[in-house]
This record gives C-alpha cells, sequence and structure tokens, in this order.
C-alpha cells in the first residue's frame, strides 16, 4: 500500500491530527512560506510518535546544516532538492530522499535512499506531467500538484512508495483537516 506524506507542517494542531493519518510528516527548512526553524521544528518533533518518520526538507544545504538539523529535531530522514556536495551523501546519518522535477534529465545520486519525483517547482501545487516515464531503483516518492481528488490517478500511474502533499491539503496557506482526511481516505480508497 502507498504510504501518505503531510509536508510543510508548521501549527501544533496539524501536526496532531497528521499523526493518526500520515506515515511520513515534513518540516521544511528551506526559503518558503512553509518554512520553520531548527526549534520551531523540535518542538512539533516532540508530538510526534515513532510510528511516524519526520523529514527535514532542505534547498542545496551544506553537511553543516543537516546535521545541526538532525541532531537538534531528531530526524528520521533528510529530503533534498537542489545541488549538494557529494560528501553529503556519502556521510549520511540517516537515509536521503533525492528530490527531482519528474522529466528533466538529473542524475540519480548513487547513495540516495529513495528518490522522489516532483514537479518542476516544489511547492507550487503544479503537477508534471504524468505521462512522463519514472522508472527508479530506490522506492519512490511522488509530489507536486496532489490533491484529494487526484492521488488515486497518480498511484494508479506510478505505484509510488510514498504520495507527498503539501498546497493540496491548504486553504489560504495553512494546513486545512477536512483535505488533510480527505487526502487519506482516497488514498486508503484506492487499496480497497
Amino acid at each position: 500500500m502507498t504510504r501518505i506524506k503531510f509536508c510543510g507542517l508548521k501549527r501544533q494542531e496539524d501536526v496532531r491530527f497528521a499523526i493518526e493519518r500520515a506515515d511520513y510528516i515534513g518540516f521544511v527548512f528551506a526559503p518558503s512560506k512553509r518554512q520553520v526553524t531548527l526549534t520551531e521544528a523540535a518542538t512539533l518533533r516532540s508530538e510526534i510518535p515513532e510510528t511516524v518518520q519526520v523529514v527535514g526538507v532542505f534547498v542545496s544545504p551544506t553537511q553543516q546544516e543537516v546535521e545541526e538539523a538532525i541532531e537538534q529535531v531528531g530526524l528520521d530522514l533528510i529530503q533534498i532538492h537542489g545541488q549538494v556536495a557529494d560528501e553529503l551523501y556519502r556521510k549520511k546519518r540517516v537515509p536521503i530522499i533525492q528530490a527531482l522535477a519528474a522529466g528533466t534529465q538529473a542524475t540519480i545520486h548513487p547513495d540516495a535512499d529513495y528518490v522522489l519525483f516532483d514537479a518542476p517547482e516544489a511547492g507550487s501545487g503544479q503537477t508534471f506531467d504524468w505521462t512522463t516515464d519514472l522508472r527508479v531503483d530506490q522506492p519512490m516518492f511522488v509530489a507536486g500538484g496532489l490533491q484529494p481528488d487526484n492521488v488515486k490517478q497518480v498511484i494508479e500511474r506510478y505505484q509510488p512508495f510514498v504520495v507527498d502533499v503539501s498546497s493540496g491539503i491548504e486553504t489560504n496557506d495553512q494546513k486545512d483537516t477536512k483535505k488533510m482526511q480527505a487526502f487519506h481516505d482516497a488514498v486508503k480508497e484506492t487499496f480497497k
């Protein structure tokens, strides 16, 4: 069964709602309207049980930025957008999700544990072309414009390990519990 990642959480009430419905919760550390500080993320992390994996989302981070976040927040995985030094992959302390724009000729790093295919502009709410052929050896995350009404289509097309949603569960730039529940229900319905 495809797992669920709710990304870009910033509020305690959203985390509390998400832990009953998501397998992964993502905290964004890159400049974004969803960005949280390490202190904010650590406070939110304290609400999350071990059964839910916590992902730190970065854009071209340094080794030091990643290490600080793992230590202070207690991250289970890191998600990397953009270019980073090979050393970050070689010296990893937690599994790495390498994020790529679907349909580009980007190279998958041999030490990436997972690959996330996203729209050209991550977090934009836009989808990528779902006729694109996605094949990787690693478990695959799919993101980019996912919503309760289209997630079944992407699961049937790609059979991803994880579907990753952020803007598709928001109303007025805030997480919306009704949309979170609808997304969860749509994923689970796909497997009935």
